[in-house]
């Protein structure tokens, strides 16, 4: 079995949440199907596909000899989350796990679920984006599309912005926002909407135009949003919804999508919109193939 413990960083930021290691990317050979973050203070396995019990008691074991070499005597807490069935299933492996439980990114702070579903509220992958849109955000009018629980809202007003609109379908998603936003003491100038976005737009309209919007969907999430189907529709409707000059952040993290068949929607669907920049995904998540990682696009309005 290729042992995790070579690739995995020392000495790391332990009052941060991050990723410590990415197979996905396929930059470890044997490791492919793992990933390792650190959601502080609970270090959580992640595996894509089915293995034998004692080779998650190996990653185990690597798992709980890295923490040792990082000098903490306290015993450190674990939860493995197995993929490689349907649904996925999360376990606690060692330890315990807050509850509830707040972590760091930055100066900020996000609530996190481990043992409940296979997202848990942050998605780290996103790091790079969340400090872009706080550097960016002073004194704009926000719109925040497919918010899940809310992490660009508490950086735009982090970084200043003067009011941000959060929709998702998801009101229990949103309600974890409203706690983020209230864990930071940034209440003010947000509103939330529970609503299906394609049945919003005229409400949309109404609270616009915004200096900034951030398009951050599901790759596919059954009967509500498809990716090759329906990003077109969302990026028809941008330019009407946006300042003059104003910016679009347009992500998407679907493996099977290139950057070349998102800037070509893009093109098709938004042509008043004009490339930027790509934004850098963190060095913690390595890809052989970019392609297959997540993109970020900043566009701005002609």
């Amino acid at each position: 079995m290729t042992s995790l413990l070579p690739h995995l960083p020392d000495h790391p930021q332990l009052d941060q949440a991050q990723r410590l290691f990415h197979g996905r990317g396929q930059c470890y050979p044997g490791l492919e199907a793992v990933t390792v973050d650190w959601f502080p203070p609970v270090l959580l396995l992640t595996t894509f596909r089915a293995l034998p019990a004692e080779t998650v008691a190996q990653y185990q074991q690597q798992l709980t000899l890295w923490w040792q070499q990082q000098g903490d005597a306290t015993p450190v807490n674990m939860v493995w989350q197995n993929r490689g069935t349907s649904p996925a299933q999360t376990q606690l492996l060692q330890g315990e796990v807050p509850d509830p439980h707040w972590v760091h990114e930055g100066s900020l702070e996000y609530r996190i679920e481990l043992m409940r579903g296979q997202n848990h509220g942050l998605f780290l992958d996103m790091a790079a984006g969340r400090r872009w849109v706080q550097a960016h955000a002073s004194g704009k009018k926000v719109l925040n599309l497919f918010a899940y629980t809310c992490g660009f809202s508490v950086a735009a007003r982090q970084g200043g912005a003067e009011e941000v609109v959060n929709l998702d379908m998801s009101g229990g998603a949103l309600n974890v926002g409203k706690r983020n936003h209230a864990r930071n003491g940034l209440e003010a100038g947000v509103r939330y909407l529970a609503h299906d976005l394609f049945k919003t737009f005229g409400k949309l309209k109404k609270l616009g135009p915004f200096d900034l919007i951030v398009v951050d969907p599901p790759s596919f999430q059954h009967g509500s949003f498809i990716a090759t189907k329906d990003y077109p529709k969302v990026l028809r409707r941008l330019p009407e919804l946006l300042t003059e000059q104003g910016e679009a952040l347009l992500c998407l993290n679907a493996p099977e999508l290139s950057r070349a068949h998102l800037q070509q929607q893009i093109s098709e669907s938004a042509p008043q919109l004009s490339f930027v920049e790509q934004l850098p995904n963190p060095s913690s998540f390595p890809e052989s193939e970019p392609d297959k990682g997540l993109k970020v696009f900043r566009y701005r309005l002609n």
